[in-house]
């Protein structure tokens, strides 16, 4: 007789026969290989069962499972699937994600060193759009460490990922804990109930998940957490909350509520404050009809905990002040200044154009503390805004930029300004004047052509997005530039007569975030296709300034 295996990780997988392979091969690629595979599919309706059985017919480990009906989500796939596995110890795999090579084997080695109801480690982020790597939640898993419940590090509730972990079965079962079906963001609950219900679980930093990210995904294929523009998408996330709140209070550990409460508003809140600019104000009233009857009950020790930009979008949300709140929005964690701020008789400054009714408005407001009129120049706080732009010729616009500087830190009369922007090893520095139009108000018009940006032979590919440099009594003060959100892309071919390939360069609002200005910058012609790449992977001078010539040549 066969025994069981030592490990049983479930694939769980609707419609996406295209990436199925891909994960599936990271499972049975591990060093670990004592291991069952369940492909648990949520009946797909594309070519995904096809694809499973023949995965199935190529390895003896794999196991097929499919539901009579589509589920709408994670819970029910998972949970069929831990009904007929095998194994002592569980772990979950999504279908468009993969593991590497040794997570079975270095989650495995944790739970056999000691008894411990789960281990979990390191989450490896990569962005499908840029390539770009980062651990999810560095700091939480940067040492390995053995831990007496959740009470010990309630931080870990920002790490929320049910698939970074693997389970002992019996703690599941003991506990009757499973995925809870019917709803979106189940992993939130999930982790929540794990984390309150183990007496003990291990942490390590051995990287046991690669977690595919695709922020910017069309509506139609976005992961449920990239659908925040859905007013649903606001109902699912504080219908799970208020479970998890439940949960606290009926399994004795209300003591952790202002750490979930945290949590709640540093990471889940947050991912929607920094759309606010980009929604309309029909949704910003469905929004607040939403949210405010929630943030209502949190605690209040949980929003002194946040950094004051966040309280302002907050409050702000939370007192309906919904135009203002997109505009603080633009500045969250990049140090952009209010348009206006108002003093009162004691000297507290505030946030806009009005002294707050509340004294929990007052609280959360209050700007005080920023020193917005003592900071050093270097550091002082301004919010530049192009308020218009018009195309010129080739690829040159002209914009009309406004600059708020609300502390009153310039002077009355002219100010010294520059657009910079460094595509390449060089900057261009496009210097203009900026005129005060009424106190604290100064605006200007620089032409800014894209041409003249000075680039290497080899060309650039990416993004840049221009700054707005201001020069007073010596001191420099360089921030970021807002663009109107509605501005359509303005794309055309350059040249670049300096000697650098030809590029196609796109200037446009950034479509997420702050919304800066932003210029994109992409290779086109021969050049671009056959020498760039070279000169990119040649590292010796000498062969680099062969590569140039001959790139000259050739244009």
């Amino acid at each position: 007789m066969t025994p069981p295996p030592d490990v049983t990780v479930t694939v769980i997988v609707h419609n996406d026969a295209e990436r199925l392979p891909r994960a599936v091969a990271s499972v049975r690629r591990q060093s670990h290989r004592h291991l069952e595979i369940v492909i648990s599919d949520d009946h797909s309706t594309d070519a995904t069962p096809e694809v499973a059985r023949r995965l199935a017919a190529q390895d003896p480990r794999i196991r097929c499972l499919r539901l009579p009906e589509n589920s709408g989500g994670c819970s029910a796939p998972r949970n069929r699937a831990l009904e007929i596995a095998r194994a002592p110890y569980l772990m979950f795999l999504d279908s468009d994600d993969e593991l590497p090579p040794d997570a079975v084997a270095a989650l495995l080695a944790a739970h056999r060193e000691r008894d411990i109801d789960f281990a979990m480690g390191a989450v490896q982020r990569i962005r499908v759009d840029t390539g770009r790597r980062s651990t999810w939640m560095p700091h939480l898993v940067q040492e390995r460490r053995t831990l007496d419940g959740i009470e010990a590090d309630p931080r870990l509730f920002f790490e929320h990922l049910a698939t970074s972990k693997m389970y002992a079965r019996a703690f599941l079962d003991r506990h009757r804990l499973r995925f809870p079906e019917g709803i979106h963001y189940e992993d939130q609950l999930f982790s929540a109930q794990a984390y309150c219900l183990a007496k003990r679980f291990t942490i390590i930093p051995e990287p046991v998940y690669v977690w595919y990210v695709a922020p910017y995904a069309s509506s139609d294929t976005a992961s449920i957490s990239n659908q925040r523009h859905r007013i649903a998408n606001v109902r699912d996330r504080v219908h799970v909350q208020r479970l998890i709140d439940a949960f606290l209070a009926d399994s004795g550990h209300e003591a952790l509520r202002e750490d979930k409460d945290h949590k709640f508003l540093k990471h889940d809140f947050r991912m929607y404050a920094g759309d606010l600019p980009y929604r309309d104000d029909a949704w910003l009233e469905a929004f607040a009809d939403v949210m405010n009857p929630y943030l209502d009950t949190l605690s209040p020790g949980a929003y002194a905990r946040l950094p004051r930009a966040e309280r302002v979008v907050l409050q702000l949300v939370r007192d309906r002040r919904l135009d203002e709140a997109r505009l603080a929005a633009r500045g969250l964690g990049r140090g952009v200044a209010p348009r206006r701020v108002v003093t009162d008789a004691d000297g507290r400054t505030y946030w806009g154009e009005r002294i707050p009714e509340t004294d929990e408005a007052r609280r959360e407001l209050d700007l005080t503390d920023l020193d917005l009129d003592t900071r050093p120049f270097f550091s002082a706080q301004f919010r530049h805004e192009i308020t218009e732009i018009v195309r010129g010729p080739g690829a040159s616009v002209d914009l009309t930029v406004r600059t708020y500087d609300p502390a009153l830190r310039l002077p009355v009369g002219p100010q010294r300004a520059a657009l910079l922007i460094a595509p390449g090893p060089r900057r261009l520095t496009v210097p203009f004047r900026m005129d005060p139009v009424r106190p604290g108000i100064f605006e200007g018009q620089v032409h800014f052509d894209v041409a003249a940006a000075p680039l290497s032979p080899a060309g650039f590919a990416g993004t840049r997005h221009p700054l707005l440099r201001l020069t007073h009594q010596g001191q420099v003060n360089t921030g970021l530039l807002l663009a109107p959100l509605d501005f359509p892309p303005l794309t055309t071919r350059v040249p670049y007569h300096s000697g650098a390939t030809p590029h196609r360069v796109t200037i446009e609002p950034e479509g997420h975030g702050a919304g800066r200005l932003q210029i994109r910058w992409e290779p086109v012609g021969v050049t671009a296709r056959v020498l760039r790449p070279v000169v990119r992977r040649v590292a010796r001078p000498g062969v680099k300034r062969a590569v140039r010539l001959v790139a000259s040549a050739v244009r």
